[in-house]
């Protein structure tokens, strides 16, 4: 069992593929399930993920311009910065597998009027991820269906709202982690029979489980 979302998107999004019998799957999660390599593994099994990115920026927080400020420049490979500099890829490191970019120009940052608004740092750096073209793809998909989030609330937050009201907000009863699957797969099978039931009626029902 994992306790995070972040590496299951992929992996979800395949089982749900499989269950529908679909060549391709558009996927709409949460800010938990980001992260670029999840993205990457999606794209190249035919799923279009709409993630929004988390918002983490340090940068941000303390006032300063973040990452989103700087322009990427494909044909150049050089970042702009809001003064109008352009960055140039200065080094590659390889960090936990992944293959990063560092984009910078320290002459460009010293002479700055905008460096206190930027870094406090003598240049100020940009990584890109070696894959990052999903992600800007990604970013560019989002913006285009601004009410994608909203849907994924209201399909996704109903159910979870209407269990927990139905267990009134309280404990699992059970103990060990056999027996509280257990007892939630009791539950989501008594939401979704009531869904169902409300949606097609008893008839249908009773006429599918007799088929």
């Amino acid at each position: 069992m994992t306790g995070s979302d972040r590496e299951q998107l992929a992996s979800m999004a395949a089982k749900a593929k499989d269950a529908m019998g679909v060549e391709t799957l558009d996927v709409l999660a949460d800010r938990g399930y980001f992260s670029g390599e999840e993205i990457l593994a999606c794209e190249t099994m035919g799923v279009t993920p709409f993630v929004p990115k988390p918002l983490t920026s340090g940068a941000k927080a303390a006032g300063r311009f973040g990452k989103q400020d700087f322009v990427y420049l494909s044909d150049q490979d050089v970042y702009r910065c809001p003064a109008g500099a352009l960055l140039p890829r200065h080094m590659t490191p390889v960090e936990k597998g992944m293959t990063l970019h560092r984009y910078g120009d320290r002459a460009s940052c010293a002479g700055c009027s905008l460096k206190s608004q930027c870094t406090p740092s003598i240049e100020r750096r940009v990584t890109r991820w070696e894959h990052e073209g999903v992600i800007d793809a990604l970013q560019a998909r989002t913006d285009l269906a601004p009410r994608a989030m909203r849907t994924r609330r209201r399909l996704v937050e109903h159910p979870f709202g209407t269990i927990k009201a139905w267990m009134g907000h309280t404990h699992f009863l059970m103990k060990r982690l056999p027996n509280v699957k257990t007892e939630i797969s009791l539950h989501i099978l008594a939401y979704n029979m009531k869904r169902v039931m409300a949606v097609l009626g008893t008839k249908p029902l009773m006429e599918a489980i007799r088929a």
